[in-house]
Formats: C-alpha cells, sequence, structure tokens
C-alpha cells in the first residue's frame, strides 16, 4: 500500500491548494452549531431525563461528513492523480574471444606454480568463468598451430578441452605469427560488436608460415583487438631438463621478444602485458576483463494510468447519498 502511494503524481497539483478550505468548512460548521438554539424552552428538564437520543441526532453529523469527504475527492480528482507502471528493457551484446595459448616446451618452466602452462590454463578458466554472455573459442600454437574449440557459448566443452592442454600436443617451436592468424581467422566472419584475441606466449617467434606483423595487420584488417601476455621471470627461470640421469631443473635463460608483442597490441589498438607471476597474470587477466566488459543497453519504460474517474465518480455519490438522506431520513420541517 505504501509503494502504491509512491508512485502516485499529480498532472495538476496546484489544485491540491483547494483542500485548504476544508478546514474552513469544518470551523464554519461547528460554529453554525455552536449558535444554534432550540426554538422551544421548557423551566423543567426531567420528564426528557429517561428519554434516549434518536439516531438521527446522533448521526445528524453525517452529512456534513459526507460533503466534507465529497470536496475533498474532487479537488483531488482536479489535480489529476496518476499512477506509473516502470521496466527495463536490457541488450546483452556478447564479446567474441579467442585465446591463443603457446603450448611450446619453454611453458615447463617453473617461474610460476607448477609451471607457466598449468598457471595460464587455471587463469584462463577463472577468465572463462566470468564471461557468461560471451562466445570463446581455444587456438593453441607451438611450431604449428591447432584450434582446439572453436567460438562456443558451451563453456562447459571449453573447459573440459582446457584442462585437456597439454606440451607436446603438436611439433615443438613458438610460431606467434600462425598462432594469432588462426585465431583471428576464427573471429574474421564474426558480427559481434567486439572482437579480441589473447595471445599468451612466453618465447621469440621462430617457427610458423605466417610473419608475425603480417597476422597483426590481418587482425587489425578485421577489427580485431590483440591483447598480448609475455609469460616468465626476467633473467633466468627453472626448466625441466631431460639428461642422461633422469630429469633434472636447470636455469636456463628466459628470452621473450616483448617489442614484438608489444607492436602487435599496438597495431591493433590491444595492450601487452608481462606475467612474471601466477598473481601477475591473475592481475592481468582481472585488467582484461574489466577493459572488455559486455555492453549492456538499458532501456527504461514507464505507462501512467489516470486515477482521477474513480475519485469523481466516489464524490458524486457521496454528493447524491448526502441528498438523499437530507430530503429523507435527515429531512427537517421548517
Amino acid at each position: 500500500m505504501i509503494d502504491y502511494f509512491q508512485q502516485i503524481t499529480f498532472s495538476h497539483p496546484g489544485y491540491l491548494y483547494l483542500l485548504l478550505i476544508i478546514p474552513l468548512m469544518i470551523v464554519w460548521y461547528y460554529f453554525r452549531e455552536k449558535r444554534q438554539h432550540p426554538a422551544l424552552q421548557l423551566p423543567d428538564m426531567r420528564m426528557f431525563e429517561n428519554a434516549g437520543k434518536s439516531p438521527r441526532v446522533i448521526l445528524r453529523h453525517l452529512l456534513f461528513v459526507l460533503r466534507i469527504v465529497a470536496v475533498s475527492l474532487l479537488i483531488v480528482a482536479l489535480a489529476r492523480p496518476q499512477t506509473s507502471s516502470k521496466g527495463q528493457n536490457i541488450t546483452v551484446e556478447g564479446i567474441d574471444i579467442v585465446l591463443s595459448i603457446d603450448v611450446s616446451g619453454s611453458m615447463l618452466a617453473r617461474d610460476l606454480t607448477p609451471d607457466r602452462l598449468e598457471a595460464s590454463k587455471n587463469v584462463a578458466e577463472e577468465f572463462i568463468k566470468g564471461r557468461a554472455n560471451d562466445r570463446i573459442g581455444l587456438v593453441i600454437f607451438s611450431g604449428e598451430t591447432f584450434t582446439q574449440v572453436p567460438l562456443t557459448t558451451d563453456h562447459a566443452i571449453l573447459l573440459n578441452m582446457l584442462k585437456e592442454i597439454k606440451s607436446g600436443m603438436i611439433e615443438d617451436g613458438t610460431a606467434i605469427g600462425d598462432g594469432l592468424a588462426t585465431a583471428a581467422g576464427r573471429l574474421k566472419d564474426s558480427e559481434a560488436i567486439s572482437k579480441v584475441v589473447i595471445l599468451l606466449t612466453d618465447g621469440v617467434s621462430n617457427a610458423g608460415s605466417v610473419d608475425p606483423m603480417t597476422a597483426a595487420e590481418i587482425a587489425r584488417v578485421f577489427g580485431i583487438r590483440v591483447y598480448t601476455i609475455g609469460v616468465g621471470t626476467y633473467g633466468t627461470a627453472p626448466y625441466p631438463v631431460q639428461t642422461p640421469f633422469g630429469m633434472q631443473i636447470r636455469d636456463m635463460k628466459v628470452e621473450i621478444d616483448e617489442p614484438l608483442l608489444e607492436q602487435i597490441a599496438q597495431k591493433t589498438d590491444g595492450r601487452y602485458f608481462r606475467a612474471t607471476s601466477n598473481q601477475k597474470l591473475e592481475d592481468i587477466y582481472k585488467e582484461i576483463d574489466q577493459l572488455e566488459r559486455s555492453k549492456i543497453d538499458v532501456t527504461e519504460f514507464s505507462r501512467k494510468y489516470e486515477e482521477y474517474l474513480t475519485l469523481a465518480v466516489l464524490a458524486f455519490i457521496l454528493l447524491f447519498l448526502e441528498v438523499v438522506l437530507r430530503f429523507t431520513w435527515f429531512r427537517t420541517i421548517t
């Protein structure tokens, strides 16, 4: 009920000032009743002590109450009270995203925990879970490239396929150009408002048939924004190395072609990030997540309903009832 009255507005609120005549009418009625004197005066009223009051005497003020309520309702009706219903039309425009992940042997380096590849998979998994409205695809590359999952909204399948990724699935090497070109090929026919590639690598391009900058130009032509991530600490990192004495961990030099990754990002209006730890990698994905939020169009609408007619009808009913009672039950002989 409170919410209902909060929704009421008035088309002509100035008429509400007329309600000030209501207290004036009450004052006038009070003094009029006070001035009235009985026409017949008796010296002794004991003969009426046991006489009960007539219902008409008890209810004689009802006529004035009916008139006051009727006038109040008419004034409020003149102000044209209105109620409204509101709502929203929400349109969510999803973003098409392809994750292009390096699975070369160097991704087994353990400067991230447990290694670069597993850390990248874990962070990508959380990223996917937070993009319910987007189509996401998965491309892996090393010496060659492979589409693990085309663009899909079935994130359950996508997450399962992401878990299956491991180093050694395809020929070793670092074909950054092929990885980017394949991802761009998955997005070129997309009609999404925003098309994004997140390219993650830890090395220098040394394989493939497509030059990385040529792939970047292809992405730019198709309106694809590329975020590049270089994974690895500065200096050296512990790598598992197979030796005649079994698997051993040795520190090896970290080589990431940061100038190339920066150029790719710059050409496609994206950004380059360097992930030197698990936390830094998580922060990078969170930042990309904020940069590429789904577009939400909210259209508010409202519909007004006139309420004055009900009040006016009720007021006339009360006035009619007053007139009928005044000339019937409350009729006086003058």
